[in-house]
């Protein structure tokens, strides 16, 4: 069997696809694999889940670069995008954590740094159970996907010609 060979960038979405704008992480991931130029496929790994967890940072292993993406209502719209830093926070728990948290996981786990890694929070304005995707947070979905088009392009030096 042929070992698996790790990408060097890995896109992670979190979120609940039945509380409404809370699916814009895994949405994000899905729109896009489906606008990815099939020559950079082998160069980004997509993971998407209901929440982080502390199993996630065995996904972080050999990459380059990590892009989390999740919903948020307290983000500017459409969407905000920073470097995260490893750091322990109140959010680590044995089943959810944020992102600082979990890279903080692997490096205790690896005894290294983490991979460097941004966090993408899309402004999301409906979470309610069973709420369809708002207007607003499907428009802040679009801008997104355009900014993480770049985020690859950038990253993997574009399309070659």
């Amino acid at each position: 069997m042929a070992e698996r060979q790790t990408k060097p960038l890995l896109v992670l979405g979190w979120g609940n696809l039945s509380r409404g704008d809370d699916a814009l992480g895994p949405l994000f991931v899905a729109g896009l694999v489906a606008q990815l130029p099939a020559a950079l496929s082998g160069e980004v790994e997509f993971l998407d889940d209901y929440q982080l967890q502390i199993e996630h940072a065995l996904d972080l292993a050999g990459r380059q670069h990590v892009l989390f993406v999740d919903a948020s209502l307290s983000c500017a719209a459409p969407f905000e995008a920073h470097s995260v830093n490893a750091m322990r926070d109140t959010s680590f728990t044995s089943h959810a954590l944020s992102p600082a948290a979990l890279l903080q996981v692997y490096e205790d786990l690896e005894g290294k740094p983490p991979p460097p890694a941004t966090l993408l929070a899309i402004r999301g304005e409906a979470f309610e159970l069973g709420a369809p995707m708002s207007p607003g947070a499907q428009a802040h979905l679009l801008a997104a996907l355009v900014w993480g088009l770049n985020w690859v392009d950038v990253r993997t030096g574009g399309l070659p010609d």
